[in-house]
């Protein structure tokens, strides 16, 4: 984002009744690098079980290369360094440097199974090569995209995957009839959008239009609805294996 939108309209029709996203990236970046030494106490305690449903979904295996997209505090990368091991790799993006040094200290303190590379950049133009992954992981982060950003995002992520790779979104859900809970947090994002920055988007739908092939989908709830998506990459033939050169520091 370099500036703020205008307008209220949607241009994909899978994401028909979905707000658009006001704020600015620098407005983003700000915000979270002011709340990153809390964020964990004002979240996690909600957003922890989502994000655990959507990591057994994932299910990564010994020896697997993960990228998590938001990666925030770095609490899932640490859980996913345990889960590929020594063999394996992750590596995390996000746009806030905040957000990044808390993930940094983290890795300091717990010593990870497997090397864990931090990144500070933009989901839209990621900073790895085509095929580097066997699975990128994303929670609460697609939802901060304006509608039109979010085929980009996920078109990034065809990218960096293999083929055949795997492709996990949790994420605030629209689908179905809103509920007084979710009106009330629409109506908080369109009058306060510095404050509830992303609103609900239809997840499944908006993965499934990028091209994957969805595979499994859950739909959960905190005080919000939630999707738990796990899509998967189309398979190609003759693809090369990549190496871990290609995940910058």
């Amino acid at each position: 984002m370099t500036g703020r939108r205008k307008g209220a309209g949607n241009h994909d029709p899978g994401q028909a009744g979905v707000q658009r996203v006001l704020g600015s990236r620098g407005e983003v970046r700000s915000f979270y690098d002011k709340i990153s030494k809390v964020y964990d106490l004002l979240a996690e305690r909600s957003e922890g079980p989502m994000r655990q449903a959507g990591l057994r979904m994932l299910a990564p295996r010994p020896g697997d290369r993960i990228l998590e997209i938001g990666a925030g505090t770095g609490q899932v990368l640490m859980d996913l360094a345990g889960r590929v091991g020594a063999r394996g790799l992750v590596c995390g993006v996000d746009l806030s440097a905040g957000m990044l040094a808390q993930a940094a200290s983290r890795r300091r303190r717990a010593g990870p199974a497997a090397p864990v590379v931090l990144a500070q950049g933009d989901a839209t133009a990621l900073p790895f090569g085509p095929g580097t992954f066997h699975g990128v992981f994303m929670s609460f982060t697609l939802e901060l995209f304006d509608t039109p950003e979010i085929p980009a995002v996920l078109a990034e992520c065809r990218r960096v995957l293999r083929s055949g790779g795997r492709l996990q979104v949790v994420g605030l859900s629209r689908e179905g009839e809103p509920g007084l809970a979710l009106q009330a947090y629409e109506w908080g994002h369109r009058h306060f959008p510095n404050l509830l920055d992303c609103r609900p988007i239809r997840v499944a739908r908006a993965v499934e239009a990028a091209g994957f092939i969805v595979r499994r989908r859950r739909r959960l709830r905190m005080w919000v609805p939630v999707e738990v998506v796990l899509g998967e990459a189309p398979r190609q033939t003759g693809e090369s294996e990549p190496g871990v050169k290609k995940c910058r520091k």
